[in-house]
């Protein structure tokens, strides 16, 4: 698979899944306050949303890139 075709695949599926999903979560872990041997340690919920027209725009350039090929 030559190296456009790979990178329109993997575009591809990023775009359908962005589409699909909406965006994506992830935690943060931050250390607060440190006071000798203890720790307070803070897990934070993060979501990252990702525009319809960002993952739709993602997609077709993949396609595009998967049909043009080289």
């Amino acid at each position: 698979m030559k190296g456009s075709k790979l990178l329109g695949l993997v575009l591809l599926v990023l775009g359908v899944l962005a589409s699909a999903y909406g965006g994506f979560s992830y935690t943060k872990e931050d250390t607060k306050a440190k006071i000798g041997p203890l720790e307070v340690n803070v897990r934070e919920h993060k979501r990252v949303n990702v525009p319809l027209w960002a993952g739709i725009g993602v997609g077709v350039v993949g396609l595009a890139l998967l049909v043009k090929g080289d």
